[in-house]
């Protein structure tokens, strides 16, 4: 039985990619987190229903700005993996 892990999902390029990513990742038994870097475009229809899985599993979503290299540092150090899409 394998330990449970703290899995770090950064939105950066491919934004709606991360989200659909993250919600897949929710089918295991780890803890998800995802960071938003820059904006996000909730008007999109692929964004809005990967949101809406999300928070639907509890996963939070944190959107950060660029100038906040500091708060995603620290969630880098806290996840035991991270993917950057």
């Amino acid at each position: 039985m394998s330990e449970t892990k703290e899995i770090l999902v950064i939105a950066r390029d491919r934004k709606s990619e991360a989200l659909r990513m993250a919600t897949g990742l929710t089918l295991l038994d780890d803890v998800v987190n995802v960071a938003v870097w820059g904006e996000l475009d909730r008007d999109d229809d692929e964004v809005a229903m990967q949101l809406e899985a999300l928070d639907f599993s509890d996963v939070p979503v944190t959107e950060l700005a660029t100038n906040m290299a500091a708060k995603l540092t620290g969630m880098i150090n806290q996840a035991n993996v991270v993917y950057i899409v």
